[in-house]
């Protein structure tokens, strides 16, 4: 099976943290096999344990979702699509966080939809969004 969600940085902590009831209740109707976050979120995940380190449940959290979820390297496919992202955003005078472009870019070179809360995403032309925080859909 292959790769359909990617999880925005926010979208795994409310895995990780579960609480969110409506991310919960779509997570559970995903098989695991199609979902996936990139090593930029593990990247990010990890700088929010680090900054924190007596939370020694919330480490254990992210280990674990770190063993139940795919991390997918940042790639040479990734990279060209977050060049021409980039380039594109500035030419419109979009600006976007580069770690939010490099997820963006790594999602469009996945051909996933980015699961996130995060609108800002929406200025990424031809990048699938899913926002699972909003309650139910199919």
């Amino acid at each position: 099976m292959e790769i359909r969600y990617l999880l925005d940085t926010n979208v795994a902590s409310f895995v990780i943290k579960g609480n969110s009831t409506a991310v919960d209740r779509r997570l559970v109707r995903v098989p695991m096999a199609q979902l996936a976050i990139s090593a930029v979120t593990e990247g990010e995940l990890r700088f929010g344990a680090a900054r924190l380190p007596h939370a020694t449940r919330l480490h254990n959290m992210i280990e674990d979702f770190f063993l139940r979820v795919a991390i997918l390297p940042w790639d040479s496919d990734a990279a060209q699509q977050y060049g021409q992202l980039r380039a594109a955003l500035e030419r419109e005078g979009q600006r976007l966080g580069n770690l939010d472009t490099m997820i963006g870019a790594h999602a469009l070179a996945l051909s996933a939809i980015l699961v996130t809360n995060d609108r800002a995403f929406g200025r990424i032309k031809g990048l699938k969004v899913e926002d699972w925080t909003k309650g139910s859909r199919p």
